[in-house]
């Protein structure tokens, strides 16, 4: 192995989270313990994201992700979330579609061999009703596991012939059982601020996600959604707010997105952007394998500080 190869190893290893002491343990292996490499600045900081992301919480923590305007990457955003929480943490995790119409969060996540939604868990609630008997097995019929990416898919309604909504109760019935069996919520939300389903969600978030891509008209849709939710009365918005920004295209305006860095920085707790992937933009299933170093990466930044807040 040449040293540019081992140097490529060993980038690939940081960004693709397997154990940062594997080269370097390989390292102190051929060299009969003489060479003890010390970590790195990239490696430390890879490894603190790594170790905040498995913080113990006292309890189950929601995540909404928000935007009113669609194509604002809510959906991509809880998937790449729902990748680094669910591989990082080992599972204990579920992107649940809380959209009052049919969303795309089950049709862009990894498909089962069922076709059940929120609305038929809802028809079958009665059968999680006693907390001794029910099971997070039992609930292998409506969810739809992501394999390798750790985490579990519940997605909104599919059928088109079915017109009824889903009210502030159907959300907390289901918001309840999920809290028992998961202890990461990521909810992707709809676009409508004055649906039930949708207020009910950031009222029981833990924690909002502006997702928002470099365009004029997302970045300041999240920023009239952060004054309508002022306006309706959420305290400490800007403490329990942090903002995801994407870029939609390989180049972008550069100055647009440092000034929406700058806007959304004084309305919430921070700002961290994530980069182009065309795996993400494609609009079909996610091949989370495929996911890019860079994106890999830019996302267990973006749920380290997720978690942090939490």
């Amino acid at each position: 192995m040449t040293a540019t190869d081992f140097l490529d190893r060993r980038d690939q290893e940081l960004t693709f989270g397997a154990a940062t002491w594997g080269w370097r343990g390989r390292v102190r292996r051929w060299s009969g313990g003489l060479l003890k490499p010390a970590m790195g600045v990239r490696e430390r900081a890879y490894e603190a994201d790594r170790a905040a992301i498995q913080k113990d919480f006292d309890g189950p923590r929601t995540i909404a992700f928000v935007n009113p305007k669609g194509g604002a990457a809510k959906t991509t955003g809880v998937l790449a979330a729902g990748y680094t929480f669910g591989t990082v943490r080992g599972g204990g995790v579920i992107g649940w579609d809380n959209n009052e119409t049919r969303g795309t969060l089950g049709i862009r996540g990894a498909r089962s061999t069922h076709r059940n939604t929120t609305r038929e868990l809802l028809d079958d609630l009665g059968r999680f009703k006693d907390v001794y008997q029910s099971r997070i097995g039992d609930l292998g019929a409506f969810v739809r596991s992501q394999g390798d990416a750790h985490f579990d898919v519940l997605a909104s309604d599919e059928r088109p012939d079915v017109t009824g909504v889903i009210h502030a109760k159907d959300f907390s019935e289901v918001h309840a059982l999920l809290e028992r069996f998961y202890r990461i919520l990521l909810i992707d939300t709809g676009n409508n601020l004055r649906a039930e389903n949708w207020l009910a969600a950031a009222d029981a978030a833990d924690l909002l996600v502006v997702t928002s891509t470099v365009r004029e008209d997302t970045g300041y849709s999240g920023l009239w959604m952060l004054d309508a939710l002022q306006d309706a009365g959420h305290e400490n918005l800007k403490y329990k707010t942090i903002t995801v920004l994407s870029d939609p295209s390989p180049k972008v305006d550069e100055a647009l997105a440092r000034d929406l860095v700058q806007v959304y920085e004084q309305r919430t707790r921070g700002v961290y952007r994530v980069p182009y992937d065309p795996v993400l933009v494609s609009g079909s299933v996610v091949p989370y394998a495929e996911l890019s170093q860079e994106t890999r990466r830019s996302w267990l930044r973006a749920c380290a500080a997720m978690a942090a807040a939490l």
